[in-house]
């Protein structure tokens, strides 16, 4: 028999596990590799995106910026109510002003971004007076994984316009 919190963790690695699928695919491409999943309320995916920043020549196609897009569109809101997200990087302070923006109810994170985080490092967007909606967050999940694949990236790439 599973438990409730059991169920959770399972379901939870594989969204994750999908996360990170985006993100190498965001390398192959040559985009930095962040990825990131929606799943709604009865734990299905329904929405998923890697980086694209430098296909779609635009700063803001961040993973989480793509994945919510998405997903509210498939919804038909611009609300995302009691729905997760799950990245691979800690979200910057835009895409974490997206994620209370939408109302997401969790966000699970791998890499934690001290040069760029919005979250535990740098503007901690949902500590803020303004931020009007913050959700439940869960960091370190698969960060090993997350970690290694942006080091990685990062070295092939030294030397280049990032």
């Amino acid at each position: 028999m599973v438990m409730a919190g059991q169920r959770h963790a399972m379901t939870f690695k594989s969204h994750m596990m999908t996360a990170l699928d985006e993100a190498r695919a965001a390398a192959l491409r040559g985009e930095v590799p962040v990825g990131a999943v929606v799943v709604d309320p009865n734990g299905q995916v329904v929405a998923k995106a890697g980086n694209r920043t430098r296909e779609l020549n635009d700063p803001t196609a961040h993973a989480e910026i793509l994945a919510l897009r998405a997903a509210c569109a498939a919804k038909g809101s611009e609300r995302l109510v009691g729905h997760d997200l799950y990245v691979t990087l800690e979200p910057c302070a835009m895409c974490a002003s997206a994620i209370a923006g939408a109302r997401i109810a969790r966000l699970y994170y791998g890499a934690s971004d001290p040069k760029s985080g919005g979250v535990a490092q740098g503007a901690r967007v949902f500590t803020h007076p303004q931020c009007h909606h913050v959700p439940e967050v869960y960091d370190g999940i698969a960060a090993r994984e997350a970690e290694e694949m942006l080091k990685a990236f990062f070295q092939d790439r030294r030397g280049t316009d990032l």
